[in-house]
């Protein structure tokens, strides 16, 4: 067996399968650095393409064509997939094929005639203000010397900074002690594809981190701590899947509160922003969004919200 960026990839492909699968994956984690989960993503589908054209009989990357792309998608269809896997399986596919292309591992892009099923996009779960007020005012601060007060002030600043921010979970647990400028307000992020960018805070979130960094952090703080944070209670750098956890946890003890995790807080810090009067183009930003578009979908998300509140008040609705 042959590991693949976390994949387990079969014998039976061709030799030259293998090879070129092995290559795609060092350029999409050296080159393209992307995050690991993404380079699972896409060196699985591009394997279940690879094991599609083996079936058909095919040996060689020349002999990759439209018609095995399509039948390869086909066959997803037939399998039951929703029409956004079939949507992110077709990306795969034409990102694969161009970088054959670009590599001379074939002489023509067979993929860019390749179309994508329209994705169904899912409006998603946002709290209303008064509860993330609910979920904020909840988490305690700290009030006493001991590890589980420690505990509540890392979540209420986690808390805080998710909603302040709407950074996504993997740039929360990423961020260093020097990324957070106490004096301006401001935490720089490391987002999707290294790209910085620069979000500010409030002052709730702000008074969340002090607590934290002056009382509570100092409880878990050990020689492996090195610059994280936000630290778990053996004194590494927190990890996602806790954060999802707590996140989970306290929306739970919120009345009427959707069950969401930590995108859910980014969508809603987005959507707030929004119908607060933002513009799509700052939010775009402080989202980390390489393109307008996926910004576009809080406003169907703040539209339908007007749309039952108008249902629900207007006599003549």
């Amino acid at each position: 067996m042959i590991l693949v960026a976390g994949s387990t990839v079969a014998r039976a492909l061709p030799t030259c399968f293998l090879e070129v699968l092995e290559a795609y994956a060092r350029h999409l984690t050296l080159e393209r650095d992307l995050a690991p989960h993404t380079v699972t993503a896409y060196v699985s589908d591009t394997r279940r393409l690879l094991e599609h054209a083996a079936l058909l009989g095919q040996q060689r990357l020349d002999e990759l064509d439209l018609r095995t792309l399509r039948s390869w998608l086909a066959k997803q269809q037939t399998m039951g997939r929703s029409r956004t896997t079939l949507a992110r399986r077709a990306t795969s596919a034409r990102m694969f094929t161009a970088w054959l292309l670009r590599t001379g591992r074939v002489q023509r892009d067979v993929g860019a005639g390749l179309a994508s099923p329209t994705p169904h996009r899912v409006l998603p779960s946002v709290l209303r203000p008064d509860e993330a007020r609910s979920l904020l005012e909840f988490a305690p601060g700290p009030g006493e010397a001991d590890a589980s007060a420690a505990v509540a002030s890392r979540d209420a600043a986690i808390l805080e900074v998710l909603y302040a921010t709407g950074v996504r979970v993997g740039e929360l647990v990423g961020l260093d002690l020097l990324d957070v400028d106490r004096e301006r307000n401001v935490v720089r992020v490391l987002g999707k594809g290294r790209k910085e960018r620069t979000v500010p805070f409030g002052i709730p979130a702000a008074k969340a981190l002090e607590a934290w960094l002056t009382s509570g952090r100092i409880r878990f703080r050990t020689d492996s701590s090195g610059n994280a944070l936000f630290l778990g209670v053996r004194g590494g750098r927190i990890d996602q899947r806790t954060v999802r956890r707590m996140v989970h946890r306290r929306l739970a003890d919120v009345p009427g509160a959707p069950d969401m995790g930590p995108h859910g807080l980014r969508h809603t810090a987005a959507t707030h922003l929004l119908e607060g009067g933002a513009d799509l183009r700052t939010v775009q930003e402080l989202l980390g969004h390489a393109s307008l578009t996926t910004t576009q979908l809080y406003t169907h998300v703040t539209t339908d919200r007007l749309r039952r509140a108008y249902q629900q008040a207007h006599p003549r609705a």
